[in-house]
């Protein structure tokens, strides 16, 4: 039986066996392995939520690019519309006035 003061210098001697060096040495390149694994995945996953989130500033931009437009396209038949009407205004009032004129001329001359 070993006894208890002896038995971590047993451990301690067996850290330096050629077999459980190397063990360790697999273990610690696993770890290495796994840790570098899930940096990775990390760094994959930040890299799509920023492409994801140009992409959907780049989606955003455009229908705001595209509601700026309709705005202005309706802004502009609006002006459109608002022309004509004076126009036709206008030409109403232009006639009106005429016909009084034509009148009075007429009453005139009698």
């Amino acid at each position: 039986m070993v006894s208890q003061v002896r038995k971590p210098q047993l451990e301690k001697a067996q850290k330096f066996y050629p077999r459980v060096k190397e063990k360790r040495r697999e273990k610690r390149k696993e770890e290495k392995r796994k840790r570098e694994k899930k940096r990775e995945k990390k760094r994959k996953e930040k890299r799509e939520k920023r492409k994801d989130k140009k992409r959907k500033e780049g989606k955003r931009e455009k229908r705001k690019e595209k509601r700026r437009e309709k705005r202005k396209e309706k802004r502009r038949e609006k002006r459109k519309e608002e022309k004509r009407r004076e126009k036709r205004k206008e030409k109403r009032e232009k006639k009106r006035n005429d016909k009084r004129e034509k009148k009075r001329k007429e009453k005139r001359e009698k």
